[in-house]
């Protein structure tokens, strides 16, 4: 059973969100600000959904705390306030998707379990535990790709942080070595068929992996995309 973490401080919208996620089979834990949130960063459930504006510690600080905890922690942002800015600034803090107030209760539903799926496979979200049994590893020189741990590591074995849209992008190149992956095919994967935005988002992606990852064999095709070189 997932276990979804959800910050909201409106009482009326966290009960309704909260039951529309239980239905799923989920357990969910509501949070009524983001002070209360803190000290249960560190039990690191499957999803955390944040509201923004919150009394308190804000969103955008609860959000560098469970990132500063684990790197590649699944989180949803939702907000009322200025939809571009908003997006933008969960983007580079590494939110993995981001609702804009007011929303059906059941987009949230929808998006939540695209993202689980998306994170733990799609054979999870069914039955997560048993799916914990299958391990699939990955290699691109010098590197260790556990998909099943979301782990990275290098040729000296040390554990590589990165974001959960981060560990996504490498695991979506490894798997189509040699081909030419243009923006939209890797935006559309990776952010999903209903994300509204500049693709340049994937070019800002790429070089944060690339800056964690220096010896990636990744090619850049001017106009086009990327291209995962093969060994």
């Amino acid at each position: 059973m997932y276990q979804i973490y959800l910050v909201e401080d409106e009482e009326h919208l966290s009960g309704v969100l909260a039951a529309y996620l239980a239905k799923e089979g989920w357990q969910v834990r509501a949070f009524p600000d983001g002070t209360s949130a803190q000290s249960a960063i560190r039990e690191r459930p499957d999803l955390w959904v944040l509201d923004i504006m919150l009394p308190g510690v804000d969103g955008y600080q609860l959000m560098r705390e469970i990132k500063a905890d684990q790197p590649s922690q699944p989180v949803i942002f939702i907000s009322a306030r200025d939809a571009d800015i908003d997006r933008i600034i969960g983007l580079e803090l590494g939110s993995d998707d981001y609702l804009s107030k007011p929303f059906l209760p059941r987009e949230l539903v929808i998006r939540s379990r695209k993202l689980l799926e998306r994170v733990y496979g799609g054979a999870a979200a069914l039955n997560p535990a048993g799916s914990q049994e299958r391990r699939s590893k990955l290699t691109s020189a010098p590197y260790l790709i556990d998909e099943r741990a979301r782990i990275v590591t290098d040729g000296d074995g040390t554990k590589l942080e990165l974001t959960s849209k981060e560990f996504d992008l490498l695991v979506y190149l490894v798997n189509h070595p040699g081909q030419l992956l243009e923006r939209e095919q890797v935006l559309t994967s990776i952010w999903g068929m209903d994300y509204y935005g500049s693709d340049r988002v994937v070019d800002d992606l790429v070089r944060r992996l690339r800056r964690k990852l220096p010896e990636l064999r990744l090619e850049t095709v001017y106009g086009f995309g990327y291209r995962m070189v093969q060994a």
